[in-house]
């Protein structure tokens, strides 16, 4: 291990204080659906999370036998799940990762890319009240990023508080361990917050477990604000002065003080 160290009060941290990132293969029945970088912790969350948000599965409990196993280079996730949802991430793979030099062969991935992930419910009006005390719970929450920082986060909240929330080195990451540690609960009468700009690829994890409020710190792209309205979904961006609502009907964006 390096003896390389600073201090502190000079703005820096030693190098044990840095935060973990490693090659995670989420794997189902045998064959791996993609290979991630991410921080080595919440594992079976992870696998689940994914599967739900990437449509793999519709309910997190179709994940089973869920086993993390550590190698030299990095972690495996495997899990079980039935022959006909193996089958179709099979083909999506396949069409996902073929040659793209003649301009054709990956329009199939180009379509996954903006796929439109189903409508969602109406976010629930009282939400609003709620986010400010979501965002200091999930600050409170953050001990990993007290550690070694360069972490984001992303929670679940409804009207009753902060239900849960995961960390990851990656927002992608923190985003489906929050799914797989939620289960298969109704995540309609509640929003996610997460500690990252708001892109289409989040929009669509989120839409496809029904969750119809999701909020940040950061403004949304023009895509995720497009897809967003399209799929009944509100984006939120918790600023200090005022909450931006990019409403679910139109791409213009309404200030809530």
């Amino acid at each position: 291990m390096s003896e390389v160290t600073a201090s502190k009060s000079a703005g820096t941290m030693s190098v044990d204080a840095l935060p973990e990132e490693h090659p995670v293969a989420l794997v189902f029945n045998g064959s791996t659906a993609a290979v991630m970088m991410a921080s080595p912790f919440d594992l079976p969350d992870f696998l689940r999370g994914f599967a739900r948000s990437e449509g793999i599965v519709t309910r997190g409990d179709e994940v089973t036998e869920v086993a993390a196993i550590r190698h030299e280079i990095g972690f495996e996730v495997r899990g079980q799940i039935s022959e006909d949802r193996s089958a179709a991430m099979d083909a999506r793979r396949r069409a996902a990762v073929g040659p793209v030099g003649c301009g054709l062969c990956g329009i199939d991935s180009l379509a996954q890319a903006s796929a439109f992930p189903g409508q969602v419910a109406p976010m629930e009006p009282g939400l609003m009240d709620h986010a400010r005390s979501a965002l200091a719970a999930l600050n409170a929450g953050q001990k990993r990023r007290e550690d070694v920082g360069a972490m984001h986060a992303a929670g679940y909240f409804d009207a009753t508080g902060l239900g849960a929330l995961r960390e990851d080195v990656g927002r992608h990451n923190a985003l489906d361990k929050l799914i797989g540690a939620l289960g298969d609960r109704d995540l309609s009468t509640g929003a996610v917050l997460i500690t990252s700009r708001l892109s289409v690829d989040l929009v669509q994890k989120c839409a496809r477990v029904g969750v119809s409020g999701l909020f940040s710190l950061s403004s949304p792209t023009r895509a995720a604000v497009d897809l967003a309205g399209r799929c009944g979904m509100t984006l939120c961006v918790i600023r200090r002065e005022a909450i931006m609502t990019y409403s679910a009907a139109q791409t213009e964006k309404e200030t809530v003080l």
